[in-house]
């Protein structure tokens, strides 16, 4: 369905890992209100190529292209800049979005299985993000688009608060974006830049179908959720595109938690 906002139109954003769960949603939420939008992927070509079609034909304002990067490399995560300003002229909003999960009880953990989600989840979203301010200073303000001169989105989770036994590695990654996201405001807001997160509680994705995909898990699941239900991709995709839109102009250095209460810690409804 049409989104007849078009908060975004004239801009352009890249989504990483866009083409599944929460990137996905994302990247469709703000092609709806109008803004360009590469879908970023490392597998499975044909669906990221799906997505960005039906993104195209959604979109009243703009168009979707589907761009392979591992964003884990600096030089491939370039390479998507530079191929996303040639064909769109420039970038607006960035994503970070890409995350991937080793688990494992820590004395069990390998070094290959931590670096790669440290890789992934942290130095891909510092890549990005870089080439993204890069970018947003080269170019400089388009008051006619947006009241920022650019705007940055990282995707974290609720275990960037909240422990998570035996996946140390995943929830090490998910804290230190807190760092990386407040530190980038502190330094660039004078610029104009936004850069806030979602941090996201149980989300229906494939990344954790075992604890949702039957009667009892679901239970189970819900028993740490206040609100009673889990999450679905498009309750991120929402909050990521009033984040990229100038109605949340002047929220800045800030995680959103869309997590049904999660955080509220429910295990200690009754007094613990």
């Amino acid at each position: 369905m049409q989104n007849p906002n078009n908060r975004l139109a004239g801009q352009t954003a890249i989504v990483t890992g866009a083409n599944s769960g929460i990137g996905e949603a994302v990247a469709t939420g703000l092609g709806r209100d109008g803004a360009n939008v590469v879908v970023n992927y490392i597998s499975h070509p044909e669906v990221a190529e799906e997505i960005a079609h039906r993104i195209s034909l959604d979109n009243l304002c703009g168009d979707a292209i589907a761009i392979r990067c591992d964003v884990s490399k600096e030089d491939q995560v370039q390479a998507m800049f530079k191929q996303t300003i040639n064909h769109f002229g420039t970038v607006d909003i960035c994503v970070p979005n890409a995350g991937l999960q080793r688990d494992a009880a820590l004395h069990e953990m390998s070094l290959a299985d931590w670096q790669l989600v440290l890789d992934v989840n942290l130095t891909g979203q510092f890549l990005c993000a870089r080439e993204a301010i890069r970018e947003f200073l080269r170019r400089g303000m388009r008051p006619e688009v947006s009241k920022s001169i650019g705007k940055i989105i990282h995707m974290s989770s609720v275990h960037e608060i909240i422990p998570w036994a035996g996946h140390a590695n995943y929830a090490a990654s998910k804290g230190a974006i807190v760092m990386l996201m407040e530190s980038i405001c502190q330094e660039y807001a004078h610029h104009k830049v936004r850069c806030n997160s979602i941090a996201p509680g149980a989300i229906k994705t494939e990344i954790n179908r075992l604890a949702w995909d039957t009667e009892e898990s679901l239970k189970k699941l819900n028993k740490l959720i206040p609100y009673k239900r889990i999450g679905i991709p498009e309750d991120i995709g929402s909050a990521a595109v009033w984040l990229a839109s100038d109605e949340s102009e002047y929220v800045n250095g800030t995680t959103i938690f869309v997590d049904g209460g999660m955080t509220c810690y429910p295990g200690f409804t009754t007094n613990g």
